[in-house]
């Protein structure tokens, strides 16, 4: 009987690197056209792996299994309700002082427009003429823009409904599921099969943990920058800016509204709400490049490399979703390519290093 601490080859076959390469196009475009299906059909697994550990542990105190999985996703959009919720409560505060930073743009606009006659002679009339030349030539954009978020508003609203029902009955047919599994492999490869589902499970629960760390070290470095500034409640600003970075774009930038406003109300300085705008793009910079592959990456045991890659990749096919998705769809490549021979290089190549510290060879 094979022991659940080996680790077992599934295949023996060798691939070219013109087979591999055909392999990575075709997968690419099958993703890519299909993100429809795929994208919250994604977000369900990845939220079914983390709720599976606390379904079954309600399931053996002798909860049903349905109660079981309704309160589970219950907490699950308890959460994202709450997310949303602040940023709505974002916009509401931001919406209370709207008058005075109207006012404030308003004197902002005119010491631009005197700032362009003086140093750039530049008349007020050919100033109003060439704003209202931008304005007339964008109203063509203006259309196509109102179609883009009119796509993206029911793209959002078909996901929220979706992944919930995907992620319920993948709880609920589990059994089923793997067992179907098990039939596309042979017989002496089901206990590896079954490791590797393990892993995924552990590895999902590593990739949540590490993200929970990235929120926590940008919230962090979000609080000291705008402290340093002299924003007020800069803990508040600065974590409530973390937390809305899950919002993928919208989010980190409607976090930043109010402080932008604060800080231009309470100082009559143009440079204070600028200085924001560059403790934000920081903070964001290092989260995207250098605190998210570390924490994230050192956490599943993949190279940084191989994260930003795979970050850019799902950018690349499937927007936002994609940069949080493939970081742990690599995860699971890597766990089948340390059990395949045919894949070991492709392991090495998407590990860490750890694992040759012990090789004479290793740089």
């Amino acid at each position: 009987m094979m022991s659940l601490t080996e680790k077992p080859n599934l295949s023996s076959k060798k691939y070219s690197t013109l087979e591999v390469l055909q392999y990575i196009v075709l997968l690419s475009l099958v993703l890519y056209f299909g993100k429809l299906l795929f994208i919250p059909l994604s977000f369900s697994l990845l939220i079914s792996f983390i709720l599976y550990p606390i379904c079954k542990r309600m399931e053996k105190i002798g909860i049903n299994k349905v109660i079981a999985i309704c309160i589970t996703l219950s907490s699950i959009f308890i959460i994202t309700v709450s997310l949303f919720y602040l940023l709505f409560l974002q916009l509401y505060e931001f919406s209370n002082e709207w008058d005075t930073f109207k006012i404030k743009l308003l004197e902002t606009i005119n010491q631009l427009s005197f700032y362009m006659t003086d140093y750039f002679k530049i008349s007020h009339e050919e100033q109003i003429l060439f704003i209202k030349n931008a304005i007339n030539n964008s109203g063509n954009q203006t259309f196509s823009l109102i179609q883009n978020m009119v796509y993206s508003f029911s793209e959002s609203l078909f996901y929220l409904i979706i992944i919930p029902i995907f992620s319920g009955l993948i709880l609920y047919y589990r059994s089923l599921l793997v067992k179907a599994l098990f039939h596309l492999f042979p017989t002496n490869k089901k206990e590896t099969i079954y490791e590797i589902l393990i892993e995924t499970i552990n590895a999902y629960y590593n990739f949540i943990k590490g993200m929970a760390l990235v929120y926590l070290i940008v919230g962090t470095l979000n609080s000291i920058g705008l402290a340093i500034i002299g924003i007020p409640h800069p803990i508040m600003f600065g974590f409530i800016a973390s937390i809305l970075t899950f919002i993928p774009y919208v989010g980190i930038l409607i976090s930043a509204l109010l402080p932008i406003a604060i800080s231009w109300i309470t100082y009559n300085s143009i440079l204070y709400p600028i200085a924001v705008i560059i403790v934000f793009t920081f903070v964001q910079l290092l989260e995207a490049y250098i605190i998210f592959p570390y924490a994230v990456g050192r956490r599943l045991k993949i190279n940084t490399l191989v994260i930003l890659i795979m970050i850019s990749a799902g950018g690349i096919l499937w927007g936002a979703a994609g940069m949080i998705l493939f970081i742990p769809f690599i995860s699971i490549v890597k766990l089948i390519a340390e059990r395949t021979d045919s894949l070991k290089t492709l392991a090495i190549l998407l590990g860490d290093g750890n694992e040759n510290k012990g090789d004479k060879k290793a740089l």
